[in-house]
């Protein structure tokens, strides 16, 4: 022990030393202490050394501190020091630091009032510590209550919650959130029954039983024992509520700054409310009960608002109106009975003034009587053996007994409350197990303490003997479980405290004996207090300076009572005659407080009948004297009675505790007064719960967490395979005293300080190892830098002689070439000096024989231009000489010409008046004569010709003399206009000589004018400059706005696309919400629906009961089918309701209300459903009626227009064909531009086709006629032929038909006929159908004709109003658009026919196979299909070809149930899933579905989806915990959905078919409204496969990813305390991360086996991962023991793998890995530096996916391991509240774990052809026909 001693106190080693302000001061050793040393040398925390001296006696050490690893534990008994200070210690850092209100003391919860509302008890944190045990959650008022309700379940147990502490500590409130929780756990929240109840009660007691005191302003006056009443499920099922110790006294007397009760003060602030009135209240200042304590108002609070709550709360439990009329009246009468004045009348007597107004105003509420109320107020009856007389009172004694009556009626009208909550509360269901919550006052010590105190105080003293001794037995039972050395441990007693108040002669029964005696006063008992207990007791002192008090050592403190007032409230005594006056009254109520408990009646119920007055007698009255007897009754001895009741309640339960503590008087937030705290603990246990784990050993480690722990401690040789003898020989060595430790079963015990002790030599190891391992590492680094100094200096020699060896060859290699550079440059000189001489003497040479050229050249130029012009001038010259001799020439020739010209004509003139020379002219005439006739002939027709010509001409030119005349009648006026202009010629040249001096005037301006031009134009040109320069700098500002623009256009474009993503994202936000709250709908209703059935069921078992034979048959129908089902389920719910009707007689009347309210609500339902689907009815019928009446009227009027029309549509009909025959051909005569045009070779093969084809559809319909009547022929010939078979012997067989009898071949005739008759029905039927039609369509026909005509009509009339060339090109476009929509109308018929053609071929070719195989016994020669053959027929099933399958499956009416039974109901998916292809139930009852829609049966298709719908749900619901099962039915539901997508016809869908699967498309009935009913069922499976995979992993998540240590040796394990906590070391049969991975796999093999949609899975994987990481946090949130570095790490390798995951299943970008963010987040937090504001702002960036108050709730938890971690500290976690203030977000600590995402399924089409599906023989499905 010594060498421990000396081990711990040694120097920086911290201890605590007591204070007068902080109780407890820690400080700091500054030199090691000896065993021979008187004192200490010590150094506070503010650097002050002190020498603090010890006990020359005791040697008495100061306390030691923990070290830090361990201060702020959850749970006190871990802390390795238990003490005073290391508990308050421990409280105020989870306080002040963390803010953390709740901490574990053992067995109990000690809980610090933060005067602050805290967002730790909303339902996620219900649901967070539901089912989970105490130790593994931060402590918490849920825990408390969880482990409570699980003890109940497990051990079939009763439990209490105590809750105790001082006024104003919280008590009321911890109450409440423990029903609140029973309430949520058990189910009954959601009913909102009893908790509601419960809940509702508290305004009124808060009302009735609260009041403002100087420590609280709302402190309950009264305790309260709650019972919360359990079924056999564990279901809240009721309550009771018991109170003890009213606190009458207030009612008349309030001490200074405090206030009576809440409900006078909510009256008189609702006075002027109408219906209070007659009440005569005013405010509280009027009324002496309510003004004493002279604080009337509490701030904050609004009393009227008040009362309205504590009606609302009245109204709630069932009180009615005029009850609550009621008791307001007695709280009034009670402020005026206080303020009725009483006179002294003489010394012994006194009176009331005969018309006091308030005791008129009490009597006329309390209905009795002025003077009998005003005699007894100042009168008293006395008794003797044998007369009674009235005796007057003094004016103190009248007043006393007026308060008196005053309290006797509050406490009668609050006891008459606490009755009808009781009896609202109260349920007939048997109770098989309750909760006791005890709301009760603490330990209690004032300047004056009085008879409330004094009971308070003994309650608490038996309250303490209760627990101390429930602790002393956990204590025993742990040491006994691990067969630990049982040893008595020594703890307070205070059971002579106890006998020295209740025993014999104690103080109670001494008061009681004084408040017998005639003349007992305070005095008296006082005296008898001291003589008979101040010398026996040590526990009963007596004061120095007072002989009317004494004092009591409690087991907190010494409390001092004033004796004054003890008997008085004892006796609690009442005017006898003041209570006969009250029971007379004529108020109904007022009777009913004073009657019996079995007489008073409920306020529900009926209201009892007047009371009349009672007469006064004189005489006695045995019947009053037996009830003044019990009235006698003193308020001790009913004290003690029901708290000996209450230890009875409590020790027949498991109890739990929780202690509740006031941290300042001033209600401050998170302030932490030490003084107040240490009293406090004192006084409720906590310290002796403390005292007691210390006495024994306190500290608990199993085998496994000491050897994680303390591996370091020991050797590799010291490891032994038993971990349990490891561990002792480890201690063995490390601590000598084997007292210090035991050795239990699976644990080791220590006693209080061995922790730290084995922690400080664990932390020396480590220190140690680290100091070994700095050495180590600081001599690598040495030597590892001498090593790269090393090396750095061999290279920069190298590099330096490398260096120099350069410089010289550089210099060598410069040198040499200085030497040749020389030698070129003076080459160069040379050369250029030689060069300059030679070109010198070159120019000169040049210049002198250019100059010689040149002279030379100008000789020889002037020589040749001299010739030219000689050349050119004598040229000139003779040419001019040749002109003049040639025009003299010629003029001779022509005078001698002209000459002889004048001769010869002269000769001519005489010849020709010769004959001779006319003869000589006429010889050879008439044959010129001839070819002159013919000349002429030819001549005329030229001549006519040109006469022609000459007429057109003359034409023209009349037109053109006309012309030239005008023109010439023009110049002749230009004529005249020219002379008259010539003679203005003179005065024009006049004018010109004057224009002329103008002009030169004018050139003179000009030139002035040009001057200053130019003048100008310089200025102009300067300001042009100028001009430029400003317009260059407005250009450049222009691009700069240009530049500016462009950039704010930019980031308006990206603004805009960040606000579209934006808009987007909420749009798809809102969208996921809208689905979400559809889907949370389809979830209620879901639950609605399994709730009915669960009643229905209950319903049935009760009829089973009561008539065994009876059963009654379940069903669950879907939301959507109400339009199809509503009759069958309207009388199955008749048929429920009679069946409820005959049960409720024999069943419980809570239950039957409860059923009958549940059955109503869902008839009402029900009926809203149903009357709206009347309603719809109505309205379609209606809407028929109204369109039958319309058509009825326009057919009347249609019959006879038809029969008019007729003729005229047949002849318009035939001039369509006409045109119709016209236009083809038009079309085949014209040149189409495309090969598939109209006319077009192809288009007319087309025609060709449909043409062949319609005649081929006619020949096909007479064949397909005749081959059924074949068919029937021969089947009645073979049923015959098999009727004979079966009577006759087979050689009668062989007979010929011929031979038959007469009445067989009348039978076989009649029978013939019979189905020929048949035949010949269907046919006319079917004619009669396919005549309906054709009307139907001629009727269509005739309306389109209509619409083209009214169509034509406009247009025609539109065309007449355009102008001629418009009109035309309309008209062409109007022809052009018509000819081809009919010649796309013509396609679409087209392909109808083809496809109609195409199916009737099947048809055919099956009726022909068909034909074929039962025609296979006919002869060739037979000519009739019904005559029999000699040979027996032996019908041969022939195969198909699976060509010829159309992927439909029939099957009958009566094989339905037969289907969905093996199909649905009967189905292992284990085996489909293994064996058959994915989704084949899905496809099997689609190809039903589509054979039932190809025969056109409607009925047939709603009874299957019907009946497809319930059986899921069937299934579901029976084995809807079976993943597989769950699985299997998603990914067929969601098949089945595809496929009625796949195969609707909708374009949408069938772009994504083949042409094969296009002709599979339903054709008869269009089925969206059931797609959605099945997505709707498809939703509810995807929930409840959710929430199945949820339960199989919610087991394996916390430990798997917190509590497994996946890297080994990271994370150490710290102390723990007596609430167990889940050990992180991983124990068998513990779940680990792999456990996960595999179920995560096997959760994604499964549902791929299943064929469930690739999409599909990646939502549920997002899904399954936001529950993994939601759930790891929110654990991490509730646990500050995984809230360090080392945890982090653990929990990032874990994300990580998980990640992985994804990444091997292909499944990243599903989301699931954005899910896990707020997780990584929350590591990452654990893991980042938290001191500067660098590392602030790096959080705040960093957790954007974390609240903040997650983040502060991860900064507060933040606990290190290691001493080398350091704390967060507090202004850290201030600035990271201040950089996050501006947050928007949900103050919400927890995330949602039942949170589902939107589920969507998108459309995925099946490539699986339906003809090729194979249905298997093990499904049981051969009444299946394939078509």
């Amino acid at each position: 022990m010594n060498r421990e001693l000396e081990y711990m106190f040694v120097q920086s080693a911290r201890v605590w030393i007591p204070d007068a302000e902080e109780v407890w001061k820690s400080a700091e050793l500054t030199k090691d202490y000896k065993n021979d040393d008187a004192s200490l040398q010590l150094m506070l925390e503010d650097g002050t050394t002190i020498d603090h001296k010890l006990d020359p006696k005791t040697k008495n050490l100061p306390y030691l501190r923990n070290p830090d690893i361990l201060v702020g534990e959850n749970d006190l008994t871990a802390l390795s020091y238990l003490h005073e200070p290391a508990v308050l210690h421990n409280l105020k850092v989870r306080f002040i630091d963390s803010k953390l209100i709740y901490t574990y003391c053992g067995i109990v919860l000690v809980a610090i009032n933060p005067y602050e509302t805290l967002p730790i008890y909303g339902t996620d944190i219900i649901n967070a510590y539901s089912g989970q045990n105490m130790g593994d959650m931060d402590p918490h008022i849920f825990a408390v209550a969880e482990e409570a309700y699980k003890q109940m379940a497990r051990d079939e147990r009763n439990q209490s919650i105590i809750v105790s502490g001082e006024s104003g500590a919280g008590k009321t409130v911890s109450a409440k959130y423990a029903m609140r929780y029973f309430a949520t756990v058990s189910g009954s929240a959601s009913e909102a029954n009893v908790e509601e109840k419960v809940l509702a009660s508290n305004p009124i007691m808060e009302a009735i039983g609260n009041a403002k005191t100087t420590r609280n302003d709302n402190s309950s006056r009264f305790g309260k024992y709650i019972e919360i009443g359990f079924d056999n499920r564990y279901r809240i099922i009721g309550a009771n509520m018991r109170t003890y110790l009213l606190e009458k006294s207030r009612v008349v007397f309030q001490a200074d700054e405090e206030r009576n009760y809440h409900i006078f003060y909510q009256l008189c602030a609702s006075a002027n409310q109408p219906e209070f009135k007659n009440l005569r209240l005013s405010t509280a200042n009027d009324f002496l009960y309510t003004r004493q304590g002279r604080s009337p108002v509490i701030e904050g609070v609004d009393d009227a608002k008040e009362l309205r709550t504590t009606r609302h709360a009245f109204t709630l439990l069932g009180i009615n109106e005029s009850y609550q009329i009621g008791l307001f009246q007695v709280l009034a009468a009670i402020l005026h009975l206080g303020n009725v004045e009483i006179k002294d009348r003489d010394s012994d007597s006194s009176l009331i003034a005969p018309n006091n107004r308030h005791l008129t105003a009490f009597c006329e509420l309390v209905g009795v009587t002025y003077q009998d109320m005003s005699q007894w107020l100042c009168h008293r009856k006395l008794k003797t053996a044998t007369e009674t007389y009235i005796k007057p009172l003094p004016r103190l004694q009248a007043t006393n007994a007026r308060d008196a009556l005053s309290k006797h009626i509050y406490a009668k009208l609050f006891n008459w409350i606490v009755e009808h909550v009781n009896k609202a509360l109260v349920t007939n269901i048997k109770q098989h197990s309750f909760i006791g919550v005890l709301d009760i006052y603490g330990f209690e010590t004032f300047e004056i303490n009085s008879f409330e105190q004094f009971c308070i105080n003994y309650a608490n003293e038996k309250l303490q003997q209760q627990f101390n001794m429930h602790v002393f037995k956990l204590e025993q039972e742990e040491y006994m479980k691990e067969q630990i050395p049982w040893t008595l441990i020594d703890f307070y007693d205070n059971q002579p405290c106890i006998n020295l108040i209740e025993a014999k002669m104690g103080i109670l029964d001494l008061l009681d004996e004084e408040c017998k005696m005639p003349k007992g006063s305070d005095d008296s008992w006082a005296q008898k207090l001291y003589n008979t207990h101040l010398k026996t007791c040590s526990l009963f002192e007596k004061p120095r300076m007072s002989n009317r008090a004494f004092i009591i050592q409690h087991f907190a403190d010494k409390v001092e009572y004033q004796c004054e007032g003890f008997l008085e409230k004892n006796k609690d005594t009442v005017n006898e005659e003041q209570i006969h006056v009250l029971k007379a009254s004529k108020f109904n109520l007022l009777v009913e407080l004073f009657q019996d408990e079995e007489k008073a009646t409920t306020p529900t119920g009926q209201v009892p009948g007047t009371g009349g007055r009672t007469r006064l007698s004189i005489k006695p009255d045995k019947g009053r004297d037996t009830s003044s007897k019990e009235h006698k009754k003193t308020v001790g001895c009913q004290f003690r009675n029901s708290l000996q009741m209450l230890m009875e309640t409590l020790n027949a339960t498991t109890p739990h505790y929780v202690r509740c503590i006031k941290p300042n008087d001033f209600k401050l937030a998170f302030s932490f007064d030490p003084k107040r705290a240490v009293q406090q603990l004192r006084a409720c246990g906590v310290l002796e719960t403390i005292r007691i784990s210390a006495a024994g050993f306190p500290s608990r480690w199993t085998y496994q967490e000491f050897f994680s722990r303390y591996r370091v401690l020991m050797k590799q040789k010291d490891v032994l395979p038993d971990k349990k003898l490891t561990c002792k020989n480890v201690l063995e060595k490390l601590v000598q005293d084997q007292d210090k430790y035991q050795f239990g079963k699976t644990k080791i015990f220590f006693r209080a300080g061995q922790v730290a002790y084995l922690e400080k030599l664990r932390a020396d190891k480590l220190r140690a190892a680290c100091i070994r391992i700095q050495k180590t590492i600081r001599c690598w680094l040495a030597r590892k830098k001498y090593l790269r100094q090393r090396s750095a200096a061999i290279t920069i020699q190298r590099f330096t002689r490398g260096y120099q060896a350069r410089c010289l060859a550089k210099f060598m290699r410069r040198t040499q070439a200085a030497t040749i550079i020389q030698k070129y440059q003076r080459m160069c000189v040379e050369r250029k000096r030689f060069r300059q001489k030679q070109a010198a003497a070159l120019a000169m040479q040049t210049i002198l024989r250019a100059y010689m050229a040149r002279q030379k050249y100008q000789a020889l130029l002037r020589e040749h231009k001299a010739v030219i012009i000689q050349k050119h001038v004598r040229g000139w010259l003779a040419r001019c000489w040749y002109k003049h001799c040639l025009e003299a020439i010629v003029y001779l020739q022509c005078c001698i010409r002209r000459m002889r010209a004048k001769r010869e004509l002269k000769k001519l003139k005489i010849e020709a008046r010769s004959v001779e020379h006319f003869k000589k002219l006429n010889k050879g005439m008439e044959n010129k004569i001839m070819q002159l006739q013919r000349k002429i002939d030819e001549q005329n027709k030229d001549n006519r010709v040109i006469s022609e010509r000459l007429v057109s001409l003359e034409s023209s030119y009349a037109s053109e003399s006309e012309r030239m005349r005008g023109e010439l009648g023009r110049l002749r006026g230009v004529e005249e206009d020219a002379k008259n202009k010539a003679n203005q010629v003179s005065s024009l040249l006049e004018e010109l000589e004057k224009l002329r001096k103008e002009l030169s005037v004018t050139q003179q301006e000009k030139k002035t004018i040009e001057d200053w031009a130019q003048k100008y134009r310089d200025e102009m040109e300067k300001m042009v400059s100028e001009l430029k320069d400003q317009n260059g700098l407005l250009k450049k500002e222009k691009d700069d706005l240009n530049r500016m623009i462009q950039e704010q256009s930019q980031q308006m474009t990206e603004k805009m696309t960040r606000a579209i993503a934006q808009e987007t994202q909420q749009l798809e936000t809102d969208l996921n919400e809208e689905r979400s709250r559809y889907q949370n709908l389809l979830t209620e209703h879901l639950r609605l629906e399994e709730k009915y059935d669960d009643l229905k069921e209950e319903l049935a078992q009760s009829k089973n009961v009561s008539k065994p034979g009876h059963r009654r048959t379940d069903s669950t129908h879907s939301s959507n089918e109400s339009e199809y089902t509503y009759n069958s389920e309207y009388a199955e719910l008749e048929d429920g309701s009679r069946v409820g009707e005959d049960v409720t007689r024999g069943m419980d009347t809570s239950l039957t209300l409860k059923l009958q309210k549940r059955v109503t609500e869902l008839e009402q339902e029900k009926q809203s459903l149903r009357n709206e689907l009347e309603n719809k009815e109505e309205q379609f019928q209606r809407a028929r009626a109204r369109d039958d009446a319309q058509f009825r009227k326009a057919r009347g009027a249609e019959l006879e227009y038809e029969s008019l029309k007729r003729q005229e549509l047949e002849s318009e009909n035939k001039k369509l064909r006409h045109d119709l025959a016209e236009m083809r051909q038009s079309l085949l005569g014209g040149t189409a531009a495309s090969a598939g045009a109209p006319g077009s070779p192809a288009y007319k093969v087309l025609l060709d086709q449909l043409n062949a084809s319609c005649e081929e559809l006619e020949v096909r319909k007479e064949e397909v006629l005749i081959l059924r009547s074949q068919l029937v022929s021969q089947k009645e010939a073979m049923h015959h032929k098999d009727e004979k078979e079966t009577m006759t012997e087979p050689s009668v067989f062989a007979q010929d038909v011929n031979k038959l009898k007469d009445a067989d071949e009348l039978k076989q005739a009649y029978v013939g006929l019979k189905d020929t008759n048949r035949l010949l029905e269907q046919q006319l039927q079917t004619q009669r159908r396919t005549h309906d039609s054709e009307v139907e369509s001629l009727r269509g026909e005739l309306q389109n004709v209509k619409e083209e005509n009214n169509r034509q009509q406009q247009l025609l009339a539109q065309n007449l109003q355009l102008p001629p060339e418009a009109r035309i090109e309309a008209s062409l476009q109007h022809e052009i658009t018509r000819l081809t929509n009919e010649n796309l109308d013509l396609m679409e018929q087209l392909e109808k026919q083809d496809r109609t053609i195409r199916k009737l071929k099947k048809q055919l070719k099956v009726y022909s196979k068909r034909i074929g195989e039962m025609g296979a016994g006919h002869t060739e020669g037979q000519t009739s299909p019904g005559q029999m053959v000699e040979e027996p027929i032996h019908p041969v099933n022939i195969p198909r070809r699976e060509k010829d399958f159309q992927g439909m499956l029939e099957y009958k009416k009566e094989d339905e149930m037969k289907l969905v039974k093996n199909l649905i109901l009967e189905l292992k998916p284990r085996g489909v899933a293994v064996n058959l292809i994915p989704g084949l139930p899905a496809y099997i009852l689609f190809m039903c579905l589509r054979h039932s829609d190809y025969v056109n049966d409607d009925q047939k298709v709603r009874t299957l989806l019907t009946s497809t719908i319930n059986s899921i749900k069937k299934i579901l619901k029976k084995r809807g915990d079976d993943f597989e099962t769950v699985s299997f039915w998603l990914a067929n539901t969601c098949r089945f959905l595809h496929c009625l997508k796949q195969y609707s016809g909708d374009e949408v869908f069938m772009k994504h078919n083949t042409s094969r699967q296009n002709e599979h498309c339903l054709s008869n009935f269009d089925l969206a409204e059931y797609r959605q009913v099945i997505s709707d069922l498809a939703i509810q499976i995807y929930q409840q496969l959710v929430k199945c995979m949820e339960n199989i992993l919610q087991p394996m998540i916390v430990s798997g990813m917190l509590e497994h240590e996946t890297i080994q040796g990271v994370s150490g394990v710290k102390p723990t305390g007596l609430r167990k906590r889940t050990s992180s070391i991983a124990d068998e049969g513990t779940y680990t991360l792999d456990s996960i991975l595999r179920q995560l796999s096997a959760f994604h093999s499964t549902m791929c086996q299943h064929g469930t949609d690739p999409e599909l899975i990646k939502q549920v994987v997002k899904q399954l991962f936001y529950i993994i990481g939601a759930v790891t946090l929110n654990n991490l949130l509730l646990r500050k023991d995984m809230c360090s570095w080392s945890k982090g790490m653990q929990i990032r390798y874990n994300v990580s793998q998980l990640e992985e995951w994804l990444r091997d299943k292909g499944l990243m970008n599903c989301g699931a890995k954005e899910t896990l963010e707020p997780l990584i987040q929350a590591a990452q937090l654990l893991q980042v530096k938290k001191k500067t504001d660098e590392d602030a702002e790096a959080i705040c960036s960093m957790c954007h996916a974390l609240t903040t108050a997650q983040i502060v709730k991860v900064l507060n938890l933040y606990t290190p391991v290691n001493e080398f971690e350091e704390r967060v500290s507090v202004s850290f976690i201030r600035t990271i509240q201040t950089r996050l203030r501006d947050r928007c977000e949900s103050p919400q600590l927890l995330m949602d774990t039942k949170m589902i995402y939107p589920v969507t399924f998108p459309f995925n089409p099946s490539s699986l052809a339906l003809e090729t599906i194979q249905i298997p023989t093990s499904l049981n499905l051969s009444f299946l026909t394939r078509v």
